[in-house]
């Protein structure tokens, strides 16, 4: 019970009430093989930051629990950072996670892991490419203040039937696709399912706990004729942690898309889709001073436009996107009160991005972005004073726009590459964000509070500078980086002192809006070719955020600032049945509040802060390893393969949460920290045919 407990504990609050073929956004016109560690084209892209990866070679990073995990792959990456221990989610230079996009074929996803972060939302099974922007974000993207995950998922086969079948130590999977019209419809359908709650209902003292996930992929993949193609792409998702007289949540993820993609004379394209996403909450707390149960959601609806044309050594990418957004930040009953705050939005924009190369050794790419994020009538909406009370009530016609704001995204980049061997990049992006995730700690659980840009919220946006060199050796055997970014940030929320998510359901009541800052350098050196290869990254960044009202109006670390990130990652084939892999993280201490005193009310101690994010948590480190074993049976067209992992395989107790206890008699007070994971072994046996 005590490990289910602490598992539970770090999920809540800190406090109560504190290749060359023609590809294109989205899909592909034939199969694409880029090589992971495909050195000529980091040196060579224009795009500054950005990492596309192919999940077909996404072999660096160990297999842990049966899974080749692209988000795990991700957080080992120079720049991006896990959130924290066991977590899914992912920051890059200075952002949080609740500051990026993540798109599924074009529908937004939200809250992105399973089980505590164990298992990504996303099913190796089911994906094709996961393309990261961390610097320069092509016009084509947005919403997002920090960076763009791009992920597609895997088109079925037209020749003939194939699948997978998987079984874990804690969860079992299973796809199968093939030719619904051979040639002309192919399929591919995935499923995975976790059963540690099976597990938990053979005992007396767990069986009404519940832990467990469950998560569905399909794909339609139409050719019309040689130059249209239909796609429909669904997903969904459905996770569950309850324990008895503690807490009971759930939330669900829905994403699903329709495009249409078409080819002109030449290599220019046309893609259209429709799209549709739910992210749903449902929440019930009795747990460290908290008694409430409460629901949330976020809503997306719309249409995405692009058109690529290829036009000489021209290359342009223009279209339009528009959405209905419908966020309830929170519905709850507390007493006999019930409340809630919900509000939609009609989420506009535009683009024109341009890339030329006018003679081999230069690229530039140059774009804009026109957004026009309009607060819809129909709920209340209000005025508040300095500190944090109501002075205005009122309502406006629904569905008629309330508050709009517009924002202009300048964002260009050059490439200079006087040899095949060597570059120099630099670029410049403006970014925005119109929807706001607001948290009492620096992880992502289903208890962020999320709201929209109102007549008080005004959008997040970003203005980030990068500059980077790049070198590979003559064979491409090696290749080394250096990049350096600056980025700064307008309309950054953070909850006033003594506030947390459930104080009121007025959620502007509750934050303050300031500016943020990052700055760092990023470090890489890959080894690409022979029976070991790998990389050693290193990231420095600084991360603060300035508000009037909270600490005394100066700068402060932002509670991600992590000073020092080291990544060492390596992959051994020793033959064609065996392949070894090893990840060793290090991470610096995060920052945190810790009390600076404590007076007494009658019988009861009340701590005092005079500092945010003034302290430092224990560094972090840890390593993760693999083994996998695979041989192919009846002529090729079917593999057996056993994986074995271990998470963390000196099983250093990481810090995850760090709480603050009064003694016996409240006199002396004493920091404790709680960690999710020590060694996790894992097996699991994978059979493709």
């Amino acid at each position: 019970m005590n490990r289910l407990k602490i598992l539970l504990l770090a999920l809540m609050p800190l406090t109560a009430g504190a290749q060359d073929t023609t590809t294109v956004k989205g899909q592909q016109l034939q199969e694409v093989i880029v090589n992971a560690n495909n050195a000529q084209r980091r040196i060579g892209s224009v795009q500054i930051g950005a990492e596309q990866i192919q999940i077909k070679e996404l072999t660096s990073a160990p297999a842990l629990f049966g899974e080749i995990d692209v988000m795990r792959s991700l957080q080992l990456l120079p720049g991006v950072k896990s959130e924290s221990d066991g977590s899914s989610s992912f920051q890059v230079r200075g952002g949080t996670s609740a500051q990026n996009t993540i798109l599924y074929d074009e529908a937004p996803v939200y809250n992105i892991g399973h089980l505590a972060g164990l298992f990504s939302t996303f099913n190796d099974n089911a994906l094709a490419t996961a393309t990261l922007f961390k610097g320069l974000v092509p016009a084509q993207y947005g919403g997002a203040s920090s960076a763009v995950l791009d992920i597609i998922s895997r088109a079925g086969r037209t020749d003939r039937w194939g699948g997978n079948v998987s079984i874990g130590l804690l969860s079992a999977k299973g796809s199968i696709e093939g030719p619904v019209i051979k040639d002309k419809l192919g399929l591919v359908f995935n499923v995975r399912r976790s059963y540690a709650d099976l597990f938990l209902k053979l005992t007396d003292d767990y069986r009404d706990n519940s832990l467990y996930f469950f998560d569905t992929n399909l794909k339609l993949d139409y050719k019309m004729n040689d130059r249209n193609r239909l796609f429909l792409s669904f997903y969904a998702s459905h996770d569950k942690t309850a324990l008895t007289d503690m807490v009971d949540m759930q939330w669900t993820n829905m994403a699903g898309s329709l495009s249409w993609l078409h080819q002109f004379r030449g290599r220019s394209t046309s893609q259209t889709t429709l799209f549709a996403s739910s992210y749903k909450t449902d929440n019930g707390i009795s747990i460290l001073g908290m008694n409430i149960a409460y629901q949330g959601h976020i809503r997306h609806t719309g249409i995405h436009q692009n058109f690529r044309l290829m036009l000489g050594n021209h290359e342009l990418n223009t279209g339009l996107q528009s959405m209905l957004t419908d966020v309830k930040s929170a519905e709850w009953t507390r007493m006999s009160n019930h409340e809630k705050e919900q509000r939609k939005a009609w989420d506009n924009a535009a683009w024109l991005n341009w890339q030329y190369s006018p003679v081999e050794q230069w690229t530039f790419s140059a774009g804009v972005r026109l957004t026009a994020f309009s607060a819809l009538g129909g709920p209340y909406y209000y005025d508040v004073d300095e500190k944090g009370n109501i002075t205005w009530l009122y309502k406006r016609t629904k569905n008629m726009p309330v508050k709009t704001h517009l924002t202009v995204e300048p964002r260009v980049s050059m490439v200079y590459q006087p040899s095949e061997q060597w570059s120099v990049k630099a670029g410049y992006s403006r970014t925005s964000q119109n929807i706001h995730a607001l948290r009492s700690q620096s992880t992502t659980t289903p208890f962020d509070r999320y709201t929209i840009s109102t007549n008080l919220v005004k959008p997040e946006i970003a203005d980030q500078m990068s500059l980077g060199v790049f070198y590979m050796t003559p064979q491409q055997d090696y290749d080394f980086s250096l990049e350096g970014y600056y980025r700064h940030v307008d309309n950054v929320l953070d909850y006033r002192d003594g506030i947390s998510f459930a104080s009121a359901i007025e959620i502007e009541r509750l934050v303050l809006a300031g500016e943020g800052r990052g700055y760092g350098a990023e470090m890489c050196a890959r080894k690409n070719s022979g029976r070991l290869t790998g990389w050693l990254s290193y990231t420095l960044s600084w991360s603060q955020t300035r508000i009037d009202g909270i600490s005394q109006g100066q700068w402060y670390d932002a509670n991600n600032d992590r000073r020092h990130d080291i990544n060492v990652v390596a992959t051994y084939k020793l033959n064609d049945a065996w392949t070894f892999n090893a990840a060793w993280v290090f991470n610096s201490g995060q920052a945190f509040t810790a009390p600076s005193a404590k007076y007494q009310i009658i019988d009861n101690y009340i701590y005092y802060y005079a500092e945010r994010n003034g302290y430092r948590a224990p560094d972090y480190h840890r390593l993760d390893v693999s083994a996998t074993w695979s041989k192919k049976i009846k002529g090729g067209r079917m593999t057996r393969e056993w994986n074995f992992g271990i998470y963390n395989l000196y099983n250093r107790y990481n810090p995850y949460l760090i709480r603050f206890e009064d003694s016996q008699y409240g006199r002396g007070t004493r920091a404790k920290q709680y960690s999710l994971f020590g060694i996790v072994p894992s097996v699991s046996f994978n059979l493709k045919f």
